[in-house]
């Protein structure tokens, strides 16, 4: 929902209201209540990044990309070595737990 300014025509009051698009506009001035409210014509609302991190193309420190670099060959490496030593008992598991229910359905 967009932010939208009003000035009064009568008593040169100026503010901001926050309305929905299919909203009508103000007609009356909350200073004076006199109906001569006009809605402002303004650049509108944009979105504004602020910060860094938006975009790929953003520049990195050369600490970040070396840390960057050692976190991902170490995940690498522990996930590796991780993957085959987690499948045999996985195995062993699984085979003891189906015995179990052949003997359990009997």
């Amino acid at each position: 929902m967009p932010t939208y300014d009003y000035q009064c025509d009568a008593c040169g009051h100026t503010f901001d209201e926050f309305q929905s698009i299919n909203a009508d506009p103000l007609t009356k001035c909350p200073e004076c209540n006199k109906k001569k409210l006009r809605r402002l014509l303004g650049a509108g609302a944009a979105v504004v990044f602020k910060g860094s991190g938006f975009y790929q193309t953003d520049y990195r420190s050369d600490s970040y990309k070396k840390a960057a670099a050692s976190d991902k060959s170490t995940s690498d490496s522990s996930s590796s070595s991780s993957s085959s030593s987690d499948s045999k008992p996985a195995a062993k598991a699984d085979s003891g737990s189906s015995s179990k229910t052949k003997k359990a359905d009997k």
